[in-house]
């Protein structure tokens, strides 16, 4: 169990890397601006980067080797793949990572990534499939639908993205296998979407039956205290951020608090 988590923490920090990599060109720019200015500090960094850079090629170069003599490598692709995304090539990277999705069909963290990637890049419609293949066989894979939705999403396919979190959620509650979590965590997607799309009075319904059928849950009274808060309803989302967090774990109770003051980013997703 110790070596499937340090794994999955592993997959799950080159995903945030994955993510923040459109932004680094952005933030780094006032940083080269500023050495510019010091011609020979610039100078001295820009030698610096390009024996960082050559290092990192000849070491693609080896793993790219070995995977002519083994396309199936997993340990060459994961090498290739983790060169590819220090180097901020997302296309680089797209190759190692479809074929590490096709040899761990069951890892859906590999596919994650892979459309994760391939949206960077602007591949919509390469992204979307990515998403579908692991809802073909895991259709309430909480990532692999919330990554769908919000593309739906970006792509104005609002009605698209509601249609398949209402039916996975229809579904889900027919299901009896289906845990409350998990429904609940369906749910809470539901609502979210309704949400983005300024649709506040059936987001607020989804939480209220959330809410009724979970009621050890502090995460759809949370997700309603937040958007009547966005409503500046403050008398009405008070109380409920007190329910929250008498509800939420020790580790979260301190988060909560700060939301209730406005004082902390709220745009993560709360349906996990």
């Amino acid at each position: 169990m110790k070596v499937s988590q340090e794994k999955r923490s592993r997959w799950v920090s080159i995903s945030v890397i994955l993510m923040l990599l459109a932004l680094i060109s952005f933030s780094i720019l006032p940083l080269v601006n500023s050495i510019a200015q010091e011609g020979q500090v610039l100078n001295n960094a820009s030698q610096e980067a390009t024996r960082s850079q050559k290092t990192l090629e000849t070491k693609a170069l080896g793993y790219q080797l070995v995977l002519e003599r083994e396309p199936d490598n997993q340990n060459a692709l994961k090498g290739l793949l983790e060169i590819r995304l220090q180097q901020s090539d997302l296309n680089g990277a797209i190759a190692p990572l479809e074929k590490l999705a096709s040899l761990n069909p069951q890892q859906t963290d590999y596919t994650i990534l892979l459309a994760q990637a391939k949206q960077q890049v602007e591949d919509y419609e390469g992204a979307i499939g990515a998403y579908r293949t692991i809802l073909a066989s895991q259709p309430r894979d909480i990532q692999a639908l919330k990554g769908l939705t919000d593309l739906l999403l970006l792509q104005n396919r609002g009605t698209e993205a509601i249609n398949l979190a209402q039916k996975t959620l229809m579904d889900a509650l027919k299901d009896k296998s289906v845990d409350a979590t998990n429904t609940t965590s369906l749910q809470l997607l539901a609502g979210e979407i309704y949400v983005k799309q300024d649709r506040y009075p059936e987001a607020i319904t989804i939480y209220e039956q959330a809410i009724k059928s979970n009621q050890q849950d502090f995460r759809p009274v949370l997700a309603k205290a937040l958007l009547l808060q966005k409503q500046a309803k403050k008398a009405e989302a008070d109380p409920l951020f007190e329910q929250a967090v008498s509800l939420a774990p020790v580790e979260f109770k301190d988060q909560i608090k700060k939301m209730a003051l406005g004082v902390t980013d709220t745009t993560e997703s709360i349906a996990k």
